[in-house]
């Protein structure tokens, strides 16, 4: 049975071949958010336990309820991280005993990149020598983040970042307006959880924050004292409100734990919560610093008459009077700037510093026409 995966060329490609010829024991399925990767991994997980079935249809409606006694899902029981807990008995253990109905196990866990080296280790015997009837399939958004040990034993599969025109549909069925909805799908660059999350709140926020930078830029005047403060403050409550999230599951599992086990799960989650709040904080201004750099190409576009390539659609109008009489070259190297200190902050520099260089120096690059 060919899978419905017209989006993903690679994906339906490796996992069609496997149902035909023999499906590994592990696939690790990678790509942006929003791209997917669960729905395939039930579909794939159906035609699996679907095998030899008197009745295959009535198998996948099952597995679509998720209902089906030999299909597992896994997901991490902190708010932002997957602990022994999660694996010992539903997966490590229960591998070991033979399916209940179909000929097949399926097991599917979630955000693998949120394993530790803990977690990794007691999974990775399971990985490596699993009994013949089971399958495991991993998800992640985030490959890089995603242990190198538990990668080098799973078959990859990639779901490509998706259309920007899906993207749009998607968002418009959603109830974001049309002009939002064209914006955020091509500010997104294929990344369905970007783009949800920039049609958002906190996304239309952090978009401001970002044209207030540029602007402050461009306009060659003092404006906000200092620009990029917005960006850092949001960064800051990013990581507060994640590592806030982290400690109140915190206080609740400690008060469950028997007194000699506290100590050891109280440095777990001081490590964790160090961990997610860095990590957090650094998604938003990577996420900044790349919209940004998408701002100047966008203002590129306009200035060399190519208003069709624009991204921010729905900024469209006041990136043109911006953009007038700018040098091409000049916002290309702005465009640099940004994405040269995006990567810079990827080396633990000081962030304050590196962003109040960057404002000064984009200041001095296209604070004046021409």
């Amino acid at each position: 049975m060919t899978l419905a995966l017209d989006a993903h060329p690679h994906a339906r490609m490796v996992l069609t071949s496997a149902l035909a010829s023999g499906a590994s024991h592990a696939y690790l399925f990678h790509g942006p958010a929003g791209t997917g990767k669960r729905a395939a991994a039930l579909q794939f997980a159906a035609e699996l336990l679907a095998m030899g079935s008197d009745d295959p249809d009535a198998v996948r409606l099952r597995v679509g309820h998720e209902k089906h006694p030999d299909l597992t899902l896994v997901k991490p029981s902190g708010a932002h991280v997957m602990r022994v807990d999660d694996i010992e008995e539903p997966v490590v253990a229960a591998a070991s005993h033979t399916p209940f109905e179909a000929k097949k196990r399926v097991f599917i866990l979630e955000r693998v990149d949120t394993m530790n080296d803990e977690v990794a280790n007691r999974l990775l015997k399971t990985l490596e020598e699993p009994p013949h009837y089971v399958h495991l399939i991993l998800l992640t958004n985030q490959l890089g983040q995603v242990i190198d040990t538990v990668v080098s034993r799973c078959q990859l599969v990639r779901f490509d970042p998706l259309p920007a025109s899906r993207l749009r549909g998607e968002l418009e069925a959603e109830g974001v307006s049309a002009d939002a909805a064209e914006a955020c799908a091509r500010l997104a660059l294929g990344d369905g959880g970007r783009a949800r999350y920039l049609a958002g709140e906190d996304g239309r926020a952090l978009r401001a924050d970002v044209e207030a930078l540029v602007r402050s830029a461009l306009a060659d005047a003092d404006g906000a004292a200092e620009p990029w403060r917005a960006l850092l403050s949001r960064a800051d409550d990013a990581q507060k409100e994640a590592v806030d999230a982290l400690q109140g599951e915190r206080k609740e599992r400690l008060e469950m734990e028997a007194k000699k086990e506290r100590r050891a799960l109280d440095r777990e989650y001081e490590e964790e919560s160090k961990r997610l709040g860095r990590r957090e904080r650094t998604r938003i201004l990577n996420l900044g610093l790349e919209l940004a750099t998408l701002t100047f190409r966008d203002l590129i576009c306009l200035a060399e008459g190519a208003p069709d390539a624009v991204l921010a659609t729905d900024r469209a109008p006041a990136l043109a009077s911006a953009a007038q009489a700018r040098d091409p070259r000049r916002l290309r190297q702005a465009a640099e700037l940004c994405e040269d200190t995006r990567q810079s902050l990827q080396l633990n520099v000081q962030e304050d510093l590196a962003l109040s260089a960057l404002s000064m120096r984009l200041r001095r690059l296209v604070g004046s026409p021409g």
